[in-house]
C-alpha cells in the first residue's frame, strides 16, 4: 500500500496567490507516492484553485499517481461543476 501524504491547500487561493501556491506544493506532489490535497482550509477562492487542482493532478498523472482532493468547501465544488470538471476532480 502506498503512503498517503496530506498536502494542505491555504485558506486563499486566487489568480494572486496560485504560482506561489503551485511552486510550494509541486516538491510535496512529487514526493508522495499517494498524494491528498486537504482543502478544508480554503476560505477565499476562485477559478485559479481549480486550475491548480488540475495542474497538481497533471502532476501526479505524469508521476502515476493518482491525486485525491478531500475537504472542497462548496465554492470549490461548484466552481469544478460550472467548468465541466467536478468529476475529473473527484469533487
Amino acid at each position: 500500500m502506498a503512503d498517503t501524504a496530506l498536502i494542505s491547500l491555504p485558506a486563499t487561493l486566487t489568480l494572486a496567490d496560485a504560482r506561489a501556491t503551485l511552486q510550494r506544493l509541486a516538491p510535496q506532489l512529487a514526493a508522495a507516492d499517494a498524494p491528498v490535497l486537504d482543502a478544508s482550509a480554503l476560505q477565499v477562492l476562485d477559478s485559479a484553485a481549480v486550475a491548480l487542482l488540475l495542474e497538481c493532478r497533471r502532476q501526479a498523472a505524469a508521476r502515476g499517481r493518482t491525486l485525491r482532493v478531500t475537504g472542497a468547501p462548496p465554492k470549490l465544488a461548484q466552481l469544478a461543476q460550472l467548468y465541466g470538471v467536478a468529476e475529473l476532480l473527484a469533487l
